[in-house]
């Protein structure tokens, strides 16, 4: 069989076809590449739904602030807290949850509206009653316009030990214990933090389940600021205490000199999975703040409190089904609901968005 070999006239032909055609590509290529977001998402703003709004006929808790400026374990300092208190309270023994950072959660307008959030599920009894306590971090001094600005913030809240929950049981839960009666059930007591007060919360109940057992963080600060990324190493190594984690973890988190904060959310995600936790880790394609992890607080915590709102719940890497909060969808102004990718390891899970 013979070939015929293209003539010149074809070649040119030819060539100048691939060139127009490659000249095409290179146009589309540009403008694709030109258009905003067309490589990298942008961070998202998610919009609260109705669990954290007041809703008619709901009885409200209250609010009960003081200052705390005679701390035996931080002398020196001065820091502002408050309680809340259902209103289904009647003196019987209450659960607990202690916020670090306490005035970013206690806003009814704020990123996570803690005090909105409470009233609404207890009442529909989805939560358990509940005492709040807000801790704001401590200052050498007169206090500053923003707690976020605190000089001894880091050094409670990024240090590892036992100090912050020596400050905890020393300093700060006796004086709600005179006038409120908080159960000493650490399945009933639950700590949360954001950022550096999101490992600080973990660390107290690392050091102290005999007195917390329920964790709940967002964008925790799992970082070398003070040698906090020791901790999934530690969880690998360590006899396994009987915790329940949840964290809540943003894909466009800080990325500095101490760390990846979204990587190091993930590699305590995969800790607790390698050693069989209760735990759960929920993704957000938000910053470093509250944003996300306020908007999905509701269902973080039907999550973390289910087993004492119906203690014969299977676990809930066992349950199955459509996710009880459907109604908190994590809505954006820029996207729709990102899905949820959950995944059952163990007792825990893993999502994307939504929790189940």
């Amino acid at each position: 069989m013979t070939h015929a070999f293209p003539t010149p006239s074809r070649l040119e032909t030819i060539s100048v076809m691939a060139t127009k055609f490659i000249a095409g590509l290179m146009l589309a290529w540009t403008s694709f590449s030109s258009t905003p977001g067309a490589f990298a998402e942008e961070p998202q703003k998610y919009e609260h739904g109705p669990d954290s709004q007041r809703k008619e006929g709901v009885p409200q808790g209250k609010i009960e602030k003081f200052e705390l400026n005679d701390s035996k374990i931080y002398p020196g300092t001065f820091r502002e807290c408050a309680i809340y208190i259902p209103a289904q309270y009647k003196g019987e023994p209450t659960a607990l949850m202690v916020f670090q950072d306490g005035h970013t959660y206690l806003g009814e307008k704020g990123d996570f509206r803690v005090p909105v959030v409470f009233d609404n599920l207890i009442h529909a009894k989805e939560l358990p009653p509940i005492i709040g306590v807000f801790i704001n971090p401590g200052n050498k001094g007169k206090l500053p316009e923003t707690p976020w600005k605190t000089d001894n913030r880091s050094v409670e809240y990024d240090t590892l030990g036992d100090t912050y929950s020596k400050f905890l049981h020393e300093d700060v839960l006796p004086r709600v214990k005179a006038k409120y009666n908080i159960t000493d059930d650490p399945n009933q007591r639950a700590i949360c933090g954001i950022s550096s007060g999101g490992i600080c919360a973990f660390t107290v109940a690392w050091e102290r389940p005999d007195s917390f057992r329920k964790v709940m963080t967002q964008v925790g600060s799992f970082t070398d600021i003070r040698g906090g990324y020791v901790y999934p190493t530690i969880i690998r190594k360590q006899e396994k205490k009987p915790i329940k984690v949840f964290l809540q973890a943003n894909e466009f988190d800080v990325d500095n000199q101490f760390g990846n904060w979204f990587l190091a959310n993930k590699q305590m995600a995969s800790s607790f999975k390698f050693k069989g936790y209760d735990y759960k880790i929920v993704e957000g394609k938000g910053p470093h703040n509250g944003n996300f992890g306020g908007v999905i607080f509701p269902d973080a915590s039907r999550w973390l409190w289910a087993d004492v709102v119906n203690p014969d719940s299977k676990p809930a890497a066992e349950q199955s089904g459509t996710p009880k909060a459907a109604t908190e969808k994590a809505a954006t102004k820029k996207a729709s609901d990102p899905k949820s990718t959950q995944k059952k390891n163990g007792t825990g899970g893993e999502s994307n968005s939504t929790v189940k």
